[in-house]
């Protein structure tokens, strides 16, 4: 029998009669494995040589080496490129194929092959997972975000597959199982610290920062200086591993992480290197595998928590380019407001006005005659009306303030005379019958440098609100003493005080603290345009209320 062939699934089946083909369109990538192919190829390659140079260059404790990057490189380009549970097989199969091959070029035999195979593959494999676990957005831009990753991929992620291949290697060999896992776990865990950390980092958008040929010299001159200092300290012409870290910290605030990362695996390289050859800080100090582990130990807690400072520094940016962001937001947020409270008062003022003529004249009799009751009405009417306009006033003000159309012309004022004036005409209110208003001025030369019109009508304010509000207490007090440089204004009553949550909530526009429906009048915007227009006038303002003892507003300008 002839062999059928296999129908391709774009041609139309035997005896089935072919529909009019479809509009062309896209076709789905595959779900399978490896999206990129070149990417798990090329790093299996880079981990084989990795693998026989490690093993080549730096033997530490028998066959264990004490710089392991083939871990590190494989960590990262795993945990950048994961595509799924076909992909995380294929690439599994690809990274051993590599490390066998590596084991196989740098002289092990099959035995000791297969057992570092497997024992890489577990340094491999169990950091992705805890990255995945604890670590899941690999974001190192934060210090959480960095301190997760270090510890869990870094820190822990090698420990099983050291204390694996120790075991195998004491049983294989002889070997001791505490040196071969202290080097196998500072090898391969500064492998995964180091190498990982500058794969995650080296992300498009660091790439297109250092696009500009300044920033690309500097990163440039920074690395090269570094590498040059790492070889003069670590080739025993100044062992003195310390002198380096300014640098790494000037790198960090320059080029913060990429610029970390690529300098720890700069010194990661110098440092074990020339253990390696008996330079160096420990060279002659220590003999064999102990002078890795030290060059291990300087960079893991000596180097490392640089990382920190320029996560640090990365976050710092982040919240700094959110808060800019928020500020443009409320700053047109905020021009918005100020024109539409601009165009309802002015668009309030001109009915308002003809409301008010209407009931004068209604009130008067110019317009017939009138009742009481008619009477009484227009004078309610007319009141009401006045309100509505004063609002429109405050409306204005608060806009021009906010929009800076305000304008201040500072000169020096004298203190107590405003202060006189305020009292006056604070005590022609019907509200102040019965409230006795003093003013107290503390030493001479109290002049401020202030705008008189704008000043006068701050205090007022402030002297209007302790009368409606404090005046229970009998007695409001304008007292004016020296502060510092400046001159201090306080406006005090013998009110019910204030809590502290409703001192939070003094300046805000349009709150009234709750007494929106008493029989004291306002709109809760005075307070707000007192604060803006105390701050045109560079000063601060403030209270100070212990609830059941009154209160204290005030005022600080600068002394003329």
């Amino acid at each position: 029998m002839p062999m059928s062939r296999a129908l391709d699934p774009l041609e139309p089946a035997v005896g089935v009669t072919a529909s009019p083909a479809p509009r062309a369109r896209a076709i789905p990538r595959p779900a399978s494995g490896i999206g990129q192919p070149l990417a798990p190829v090329f790093t299996a390659m880079a981990v084989m040589v990795l693998v026989v140079l490690a093993l080549t260059f730096a033997r530490s404790a028998g066959v264990v080496a004490a710089l392991w990057g083939a871990g590190g490189l494989a960590v990262a380009v795993w945990l950048r490129t994961s595509r799924g549970p076909l992909y995380d097989l294929s690439f599994g199969a690809l990274i051993a194929m590599g490390i066998a091959a590596g084991e196989l070029l740098a002289g092990n035999s099959a035995e000791l092959t297969a057992m570092f195979t497997v024992a890489n593959m577990l340094d491999i494999y169990i950091p992705v997972l805890l990255a995945r676990r604890f670590a899941p957005t690999l974001n190192l831009a934060s210090v959480e975000g960095a301190c997760r990753f270090l510890l869990s991929a870094a820190v822990v992620g090698p420990l099983p597959a050291a204390l694996f291949a120790s075991a195998m290697l004491w049983w294989m060999n002889g070997a001791s199982f505490l040196d071969s896992a202290q080097t196998w776990w500072f090898g391969h865990a500064l492998g995964v610290a180091v190498l990982s950390s500058f794969g995650l980092a080296l992300t498009k958008r660091e790439v297109v920062r250092f696009r500009a040929p300044a920033r690309a010299i500097e990163a440039v001159v920074l690395l090269g200086l570094f590498t040059a200092l790492c070889v003069t300290v670590f080739s025993q012409v100044m062992p003195i591993g310390f002198v380096t870290m300014p640098l790494l910290l000037l790198i960090a605030v320059r080029m913060r992480m990429l610029g970390v990362t690529a300098a720890l695996i700069i010194v990661s390289i110098l440092a074990v290197g020339a253990a390696m050859r008996g330079l160096g800080p420990y060279g002659r100090a220590f003999e064999g595998a102990d002078r890795a582990m030290m060059a291990q130990l300087l960079i893991l807690f000596g180097y490392m928590p640089i990382m920190l400072v320029a996560a640090l520094l990365e976050e710092r940016d982040r919240l700094s380019d959110r808060a800019k962001a928020g500020q443009v937001r409320a700053e047109r947020a905020s021009e918005a407001k100020s024109r539409l409270l601009a165009n309802v008062a002015h668009e309030i003022k001109s009915p308002v006005g003809g409301v008010i003529g209407i009931g004068e004249l209604w009130k008067s009799g110019q317009l017939g005659p009138v009742t009481a009751t008619q009477a009484e009405m227009a004078e309610m009417l007319v009141k009401t009306a006045r309100q509505v306009e004063t609002l429109a006033h405050d409306l204005l003000d608060v806009a021009r303030a906010e929009s800076g159309a305000v304008k201040v012309e500072l000169r020096p004022t004298d203190v107590p005379g405003v202060l006189e004036d305020v009292k006056r005409a604070v005590a022609l209110r019907p509200e102040a019958n019965g409230v006795r208003l003093e003013v107290i001025s503390e030493g001479d030369g109290l002049v401020a440098l202030a705008d008189s019109q704008r000043l006068t009508q701050v205090i007022a304010n402030l002297a209007s609100n302790a009368v409606k509000y404090g005046g229970a207490g009998g007695l409001v007090v304008f007292r004016a003493s020296k502060v510092y440089d400046g001159v201090r204004i306080e406006v005090s009553d013998r009110g019910p005080g204030l809590s502290p949550e409703k001192q939070a909530q003094l300046f805000e526009p349009f709150n009234r603290l709750g007494l929106e429906r008493s029989t004291v009048e306002g709109h809760g915007i005075g307070l707000a345009l007192a604060k803006r227009l105390v701050e045109l006038q560079g000063g601060s303002i403030g209270v100070t209320s212990t609830p059941g003892e009154g209160a204290v507003f005030w005022v600080e300008l600068p002394a003329a």
